[in-house]
């Protein structure tokens, strides 16, 4: 067994971009493997059920020609999470495509590359509905129904890192993952190495942001791992960035339903004794992290399916009059457009309102009831086709824009438009049609490895 082992993660997200020094920096440094987390959905259901990436193809490619020139340099793996930010088969198709063309424009031939999907079938996921072993992932999810799921474009699960140690037992050198659990990847090459599965995963859980845990903190750039016997060390590649205890304690417990306890794939893994220690400038050990295995194991179920269609415009107001009764405004234009459009249900759309500069980000939780001298106002319009937004947008837009409030002077408008047209056809709106827990054997068979040889 190694005395420990290095773990480079670029950056936060694959295609987010990191200064060509600090990779450098951290090569030379000489990692035993190069992870990145590719996806989250974070950003929400859209670019799952859409099958669109994360990130542009552009800075993909960008990020991945440094990685995998500098694997082939090296003979090292080159680990890729989520690929192509959902992990669904379309975006890991699309990630290969990029590597085959940086492995075909670069020569770099003669390696071994697993793919791994994480890709559900149907019928799998309807007979462990039957059988009761699927359940919703939080008290807001509701029950998982057949009909729904008829209607959900295609479902992935978060892979452990169980078959990506199999990949990695099998010499690949370059591992394409679809959907998997943030710290999976990185968890798995500590595992595969013969070092405690609590620090492999803890380490993973600090590494998958990059940077993000050093002060000043951020997902473009580099960050190192070390596992040790007994606990592990992370420190950033760029000299401008340090870890201190409380940068990397407060990234552990970020993202968590629980204060210390955090749940994956088979496992939880348990924070609350750890320790946080500076052992040099930038530089800190994390050591008391303990992990247990369910006793059945569960895989996360994530879908989308198309619920409606949106479209939007952006304007301003600075007229104080209009500001201070802007809610009446907006009620009375709402009413004004449904009297028009009568003949349509009002379950076939909605109409809605967000005043930046007033609660715009927090709505009706605003603490702050103040209202500033101007007020950027989005009003969107969703409904059942992008037809029926379009047309009962625009009715929002117009009479907005010409609506008679009291005390107003001016009959020229209400509203300042930044870009013309005004109105913005945004598509399709996606939401989470499966977010549940599935129970399966075991972290491998559902999550079948497909090997190439470059």
């Amino acid at each position: 067994m190694k005395k420990h082992v290095k773990i480079l993660s670029p950056c936060g997200i694959l295609g987010y971009g990191f200064p060509e020094e600090s990779f450098v920096s951290g090569m030379n440094d000489n990692p035993d493997a190069i992870v990145v987390d590719a996806g989250s959905t974070d950003a929400g259901p859209h670019k799952l059920g859409a099958g669109t990436s994360i990130v542009s193809r552009t800075a993909c490619k960008k990020d991945l020609t440094y990685m995998l020139l500098a694997g082939h340099e090296k003979d090292i793996p080159v680990i890729i999470g989520s690929a192509g930010g959902s992990g669904a088969e379309i975006h890991v198709n699309w990630t290969l495509e990029i590597i085959n063309e940086i492995i075909e424009e670069n020569n770099l031939h003669g390696k071994k590359m697993a793919v791994i999907w994480a890709d559900i079938p149907y019928e799998i996921i309807k007979r462990q509905l039957i059988e009761e072993k699927i359940i919703p992932l939080g008290s807001s999810v509701p029950p998982l129904e057949l009909d729904v799921l008829e209607e959900t474009n295609g479902v992935v699960a978060q892979m452990g890192a169980e078959p990506i140690i199999e990949a990695l037992s099998q010499g690949a050198k370059i591992i394409v993952c679809g959907r998997a659990y943030d710290p999976a990847p990185f968890a798995a090459v500590g595992i595969y190495n013969g070092f405690d599965p609590a620090y492999a995963y803890h380490l993973g859980k600090v590494l998958e942001c990059g940077a993000l845990s050093s002060e000043p903190g951020t997902t473009k750039d580099c960050m190192m791992g070390v596992l040790y016997e007994d606990g592990f060390e992370v420190y950033p590649t760029n000299p401008e960035r340090k870890c201190t205890p409380v940068s990397v304690a407060a990234h552990t417990f970020y993202e968590k339903d629980h204060p210390f306890l955090l749940k994956g794939p088979g496992i939880i893994l348990d924070l609350e004794a750890c320790d946080f220690i500076q052992v040099s400038e930038g530089r800190v050990k994390v050591t008391g992290s303990k992990l247990s295995v369910t006793p059945q194991y569960q895989i996360k179920l994530e879908g989308a399916r198309c619920v409606a269609y949106r479209t939007f415009v952006i304007a301003g107001i600075r007229d104080p009059l209009l500001i201070e009764q802007i809610k009446t405004v907006e009620e009375e234009v709402s009413n004004s457009v449904k009297k028009q459009f009568k003949e349509v249900a009002t379950d076939d759309y909605e109409i809605n309102f967000y005043n930046y500069g007033i609660d715009g980000v927090m709505g009706e939780l605003e603490p702050v009831k103040t209202y500033g001298h101007e007020v950027g106002v989005l009003f969107e319009v969703v409904a059942k086709t992008q037809e029926l937004a379009t047309v009962l947008c625009s009715s929002v837009r117009s009479t907005f824009m010409h609506y008679g409030y009291k005390g107003r002077k001016s009959t020229a408008g209400n509203l300042a438009f930044p870009f013309a047209p005004s109105d913005v056809n945004f598509g399709a709106v996606y939401a989470f049609s499966v977010y549940h827990l599935m129970e399966t054997e075991d972290g491998i068979q559902l999550f079948p490895i497909e090997y190439r040889e470059v």
